[in-house]
């Protein structure tokens, strides 16, 4: 299985996860429209945060179900946790913060956050 490493642009925020990359969701919803992220959700338990939670903020809005982290020094958003449908513990990777990944190769699926 691959493992990529990832993280913010000043480095404050670093981690890695496991998992193969088939898709990323690209959504509208009004917090991913502004942040231009786009998403490779991957079980909890496949991701290694290598920094302390101390050095990021996070945001909750909406159904406040998922934590959206962000680093307080460069503002960079490069992960949300939360739980998938059946209460499985994930992460949602911004795929845009990854190391040696070209997200231009990868597929992208439009996703309705907004009417949600």
């Amino acid at each position: 299985m691959p493992r990529y490493t990832g993280g913010c642009h000043c480095g404050g925020i670093a981690y890695e996860v496991e998992g193969q990359i088939d898709q990323v969701i690209d959504c509208n919803c009004s917090m991913c429209a502004k942040r231009g992220g786009l998403l490779w959700f991957a079980p909890r338990t496949a991701f290694t945060l290598k920094t302390p939670e101390s050095n990021y903020g996070t945001y909750r809005f909406n159904t406040h179900k998922l934590a959206h982290h962000f680093c307080t020094t460069c503002g960079i958003s490069p992960f949300t946790e939360g739980a998938m449908p059946d209460g499985t513990p994930m992460v949602a990777i911004n795929a845009r913060c990854l190391d040696d990944v070209d997200v231009a190769s990868l597929k992208v699926v439009p996703y309705d956050g907004r009417s949600r």
